[in-house]
């Protein structure tokens, strides 16, 4: 059945919630002054959209790339963004150095960089023929000195913070060997993805590895869920290896399920994951199909982008600039209302737990619906339920042994007399890779 809105329920819509929030949010600037700043990837004024930062390898898909880079930086790290309805505006970058659980190092400015700490973005571009105008941004992050976490800041030149992102140096100082673990106990065999790994320090002296060396494991290269492990299972001092074992099933990630897609690269037809298109609609509006919960289903294999996501116009290509804005309405089956909240999750939200992302129920057609304002392109994402701060990631997605997910490793060490931990080996191991 079309959902397509009536002419006046368009019109008063367009009136409501299309024009007049974006139209806003280009005031929203002078308000931020006194925000302070988040040593994490975060976003300070509505303005700010479809932030990607990713080490550049000079394939189409490189956006999908995490911001981590060797110490040699022989592949950069770039951030692009776009800022919703305001011209060209002077934006300045800033890099600043981090411990391994990101609180600022004690680390001068020019202990870690060759330049003075300032950067002005000058890659610029208005957005061409777009209902909702934008300027895109593009970076170059600057190479430094040392390895271990930096944090980009982006601020108007006059001082409004606008993001903040991570970004991870390393040096590889030691050898990171990873391999699949025993399974989870009964509880976790199906579920849970057990991952072990070695560090050898052969040719790099540690001095107290069992205090000095932390390592910090992510699924997928997110942050929102990474673990944070402050010491080895084991030292090996006469092997010169550090064991990490992982005994209980909360300790290993769940595999969940393969991300749900949608593609709205094109709104002349309806493309993956799409059922419906209003173009009268400004911004344009978008109906995904109704998803369903998939947590008592078997596992499907389905290709996916890892919860990630790719600007694209089919019509035009070149979707830095010439994807538009739309509203893309989600809307989960529910035969009742949960006692909790439930949310879209995904690259799209920034991997955060956000007011603009919560589905509210709708009783007469049983289903949870919400809606966001997004960039044309291929899109992954998921639900999860919260209850009581604490979020359930497979109430409605289901948990797999089988699902294809990435998994990085950080190792980071702080040197005797060193006022910073340095990023002193990197890992990655893509769990059942079909491709």
């Amino acid at each position: 059945m079309s959902r397509k809105p009536t002419f006046l329920v368009v019109l008063a819509l367009a009136l409501l919630t299309g024009c007049v929030p974006i139209e806003e949010q280009a005031q929203s600037g002078s308000a931020n002054k006194q925000i302070p700043i988040r040593y994490e990837d975060y976003i300070y004024n509505e303005t700010i959209k479809s932030v990607q930062f990713y080490q550049a390898t000079g394939v189409p898909e490189e956006v999908l790339e995490p911001a981590v880079t060797s110490l040699q930086q022989g592949r950069p790290v770039l951030l692009e963004f776009d800022r919703l309805n305001a011209g060209p505006q002077r934006l300045v970058a800033k890099l600043i150095h981090c411990n391994y659980n990101w609180t600022p190092s004690n680390l001068t400015e020019t202990q870690y960089l060759n330049d003075f700490n300032e950067f002005f973005i000058t890659d610029v571009q208005n957005s061409v023929n777009t209902r909702v105008p934008y300027v895109h941004y593009r970076f170059r992050v600057p190479r430094v000195k040392m390895s271990g976490n930096y944090l980009l800041e982006v601020r108007e030149e006059g001082g409004n913070l606008l993001l903040t992102r991570r970004m991870m140096v390393y040096q590889n100082l030691t050898t990171v060997t990873a391999k699949l673990g025993l399974p989870s106990g009964p509880s976790g065999r199906h579920t849970r993805q057990p991952v072990e790994f070695n560090v050898f320090y052969q040719d790099y002296e540690l001095v107290n590895p069992a205090m000095e060396v932390k390592a910090v494991l992510r699924q997928n290269h997110r942050w929102d869920n990474a673990k944070f492990i402050p010491s080895p299972t084991f030292v090996r001092d006469h092997l010169k290896r550090l064991e990490y074992v992982f005994f209980e099933p909360k300790d290993n990630f769940l595999g969940l399920a393969e991300y749900r897609p949608f593609d709205t690269r094109s709104v002349r037809y309806n493309g993956i994951g799409v059922s419906d298109v209003n173009e009268e609609a400004n911004p344009i509006e978008v109906f995904l199909q109704i998803d369903k919960n998939r947590s008592g289903e078997v596992y499907s294999q389905e290709p996916d982008i890892n919860g990630k996501m790719l600007f694209n116009n089919r019509e035009y290509g070149n979707g830095d600039v010439n994807s538009d804005y739309t509203w893309v309405d989600f809307e989960l089956k529910a035969s009742e209302e949960q006692t909790g909240q439930v949310y879209i999750l995904g690259g799209l939200t920034d991997w955060r737990i956000s007011s603009d992302a919560r589905m509210r129920f709708n009783s007469e057609r049983q289903t949870y619906s919400g809606r966001l304002l997004l960039k044309q392109g291929y899109y992954n994402y998921q639900y999860v339920l919260q209850q009581n701060q604490t979020i359930d990631y497979s109430y409605y997605e289901g948990s797999h042994f089988e699902t294809e997910n990435t998994y990085d490793i950080l190792i980071y060490y702080r040197p005797p007399g060193s006022r910073a931990d340095l990023l002193i080996g990197y890992e990655e191991i893509l769990f059942n890779r079909r491709r």
